[in-house]
Parts: C-alpha cells; sequence; structure tokens
C-alpha cells in the first residue's frame, strides 16, 4: 500500500503583488515540495486588497491578478491546485471553491506561510502544522521585543519560526532575539528554471529593485534602520565613473532620480517593464553579465545575513553576484562567483576578478547555487526540521 503524501498548504503573495520576481519565488517552493513528495496546494485567503499594477496602487478586484497569474500556475502543473479569496467586503474567491478550500485546511498536514504575509484565521488554525516563513528579517525580531500585540499574536499563530536571517544569534549579529525560536533557512530555487540554453552573458551588471520604500523604517535602542534602499545605492552613485563595466538599474523612479543616475553613467530602465512578464523577467537576468546590488540598511548593520531571493537566480544562471554585506558570508562562500562589499573599492575589487577569469566565476556562480540553492534540498532541510 502506498503511503499517503503529506498535504501542504503553502500561504503567499502571488495574487496580491503579480510581478514576476514574486512569482517565481512561490513557483521555487511549490515545485520544490511537489518533487519532494508532498501534495502541495498553493492558497490566498486574506483580508487585504491586492496591488493592482496597473493602478500602482491597492484594489479590492483580483479579477487581473488573477487572470494574470493563474495560467502560470496551471502552466507549471497546478491546474486545480490553487485558491484565491478575499475575505473582505466584496472579495470573490478564484480557483478552488470556498468549500474545497475549507476541506483543504481539515485535511491538511503543514501550512507553509511564506512571508509570513497572511494573516491566520481559525478556520487557518484547523491546519496541525503551521510553519511561518520570513523572508525578510529584523523588524519581527525588533517588534517582538517591544511586545508589539500584533506581531506577537501572528507569530504565535505557528509552531515553528524559519528565516532568511541566517546569521541571527551570531555573536556579529545586532538582531535582537527574545521568546521565539528562529531556524535559519534561505531561498530555493528551482536550478532548471535557470539553465541557460542559448547565448551568453550580456555586456552590462544589472539588478531589479524597488527605489524607495516609505513606512517601514523601524527604531531600536534610539536608532533608527531603514528599509528603503535608494539610501544605499546613493552611497555608490559614483561606481560607474571608475570602471569601464557597464551598470544598470531596473527600478521605478521620477525623473530627477532618473536624471541624477544617468548624469553619473547607470543606465536605467522602468522595473514594470521588466517584471511583468515571466520570461522577460527571466531573460533579463540571463542576459547580463552579472549582478551588482545593495541590501537594505536593516540587514547592513545589525547583520543579519539576509540574502535575496533575486540574487539566488543570478547565481543558478550562471551570473557572478556583487552585493552588499549583511553577514551572509559567514555561511555563503564568498571571493568566487560571489563577492560581499563593504567600500567602492570592494566592489571595483570584485569586477577586476570576474573580468580577469568571467568563465570561472560563472562556474563557480552556479556551482554555489547547486550547493546552497537548490530547491529540494533547501526546503528537505526546512521540512525536516518541522517534522513533516
Amino acid at each position: 500500500m502506498t503511503a499517503k503524501k503529506p498535504r501542504v498548504v503553502v500561504f503567499g503573495i502571488l495574487f496580491w503583488f503579480p510581478l514576476a520576481g514574486v512569482t517565481y519565488q512561490f513557483l521555487h517552493y511549490l515545485i520544490g515540495l511537489r518533487r519532494l513528495g508532498y501534495d502541495v496546494y498553493y492558497v490566498e485567503d486574506s483580508g487585504r486588497w491586492i496591488y493592482d499594477p496597473r493602478l500602482n496602487g491597492p484594489s479590492p478586484d483580483a479579477s487581473g491578478n488573477v487572470a494574470a497569474v493563474a495560467p502560470i500556475l496551471d502552466a507549471f502543473g497546478f491546474k486545480d491546485r490553487w485558491a484565491f479569496r478575499g475575505n473582505y467586503p466584496g472579495g470573490r474567491c478564484y480557483g478552488m471553491s470556498e468549500s474545497a478550500i475549507l476541506q483543504l485546511y481539515r485535511e491538511a498536514d503543514a501550512l507553509l506561510n511564506v512571508t509570513g504575509a497572511h494573516e491566520l484565521r481559525d478556520e487557518h488554525l484547523t491546519i496541525s502544522r503551521r510553519i511561518y516563513l520570513e523572508t525578510d528579517p529584523v523588524a519581527a525580531q525588533i517588534l517582538v521585543v517591544r511586545h508589539d500585540p500584533k506581531t506577537l499574536s501572528a507569530l504565535e499563530a505557528h509552531d515553528m519560526h524559519f528565516t532568511f536571517g541566517e546569521n541571527l544569534g551570531a555573536p556579529d549579529c545586532g538582531v535582537p532575539l527574545e521568546r521565539f525560536t528562529w531556524q535559519p533557512t534561505r531561498q530555493p530555487v528551482v536550478l532548471d528554471l535557470w539553465a541557460v540554453r542559448d547565448g551568453g552573458p550580456g555586456d552590462t551588471y544589472t539588478t531589479i529593485a524597488t527605489w524607495k520604500h516609505v513606512g517601514k523604517d523601524i527604531v531600536y535602542q534610539d536608532e533608527t534602520y531603514y528599509w528603503s534602499k535608494d539610501r544605499e545605492f546613493i552611497k555608490f552613485i559614483d561606481l560607474p565613473r571608475h570602471t569601464p563595466v557597464l551598470f544598470e538599474l531596473a527600478t521605478g523612479v521620477d525623473e530627477p532620480v532618473r536624471a541624477l543616475l544617468t548624469d553619473h553613467g547607470w543606465r536605467v530602465q522602468h522595473s514594470l517593464d521588466v517584471s511583468r512578464d515571466l520570461d522577460r523577467y527571466r531573460q533579463y537576468i540571463v542576459g547580463s553579465r552579472g549582478e551588482f546590488t545593495v541590501a537594505k540598511d536593516q540587514n547592513i548593520r545589525l547583520r543579519s545575513g539576509w540574502f535575496s531571493d533575486r540574487s539566488a537566480c543570478y547565481l543558478a544562471a550562471g551570473r557572478p553576484v556583487i552585493t552588499q554585506e549583511t553577514g551572509f558570508s559567514n555561511v555563503l562562500p564568498t571571493g568566487r562567483g560571489l563577492f560581499a562589499f563593504r567600500t567602492t573599492d570592494d566592489v571595483l575589487a570584485a569586477v577586476d576578478a570576474i573580468e580577469s577569469d568571467y568563465a570561472a566565476h560563472s562556474a563557480a556562480a552556479r556551482q554555489i547555487a547547486q550547493e546552497y540553492f537548490a530547491a529540494e534540498r533547501v526546503i528537505d532541510s526546512l521540512m525536516t526540521r518541522a517534522g513533516i
């Protein structure tokens, strides 16, 4: 008699934020879980309005987002295994029926709340094993120290807590830890989605980023720790003037910021042009020479160990990555294919190293992805530790 596959419900933000980087993030989890033998479903069942890229703002009408994302889930083999239910006045149900969603909750062995953005209600608590998977460390840990009731309630609704902050608890990490045990994990990548089948690397180091965020800075011990990446990019705005290699930002900025960047030698294109389409997003990364990017101040100064899921995709495509140090070098190998920097001189040294033997650094980048980010390996470790 064949053993029953554990049934896992993945909660996330696919329909809520229907851009390609987010879509790949969840495809990596869904495909990885399926390959490991789990009976996996994707559900969004939140009281939040979705983000509508057409409006560049929130909306209660999820139909456009569902129309964009559902065919992708179907194409990757998850037809009849996804649902969106808007738990707000006028919110509609798409995909699985409401009764099927509730039955799924009763029968599921585990819930994986990826990004931790999905609030849990009573019907979700019927799932016996509930896993909180934090992709952006620092804020939750500080809010726990502050005894923030909303954060405590959200975390207490879960049995285990995982984080992309792989340096939490290390001697050089300043993120406070109280009350909850945080297990380290990292972003899984389905390697064959990023295999380069035709064409070589481009001539430009690129990245895809949100330039300006507001409302997510946080104060801890009278220090403000910032979320927005524009603060870090500005520190390195002169970078293109110091090297003949090309740099490009795919980001959304107003005309004064665009002019500032181009005046300093940056190429700029709008991030939505890259991120609206799954194939365009993939080709942008595969067609790059490598990635140069920054991190958030919160992760840099407190050394959380956070590493970007987008950077992991660059590595999987064999594109070397130069990214700002957050403490991730304590757990990932650097110096070949992956470089951690603090200063402009660090970046220039990394560029020189890569350009002196591009083929070797490209191979090293792919090897790091295989050894550290392969979806089956990352997810198996997480699920084993979670007892599923």
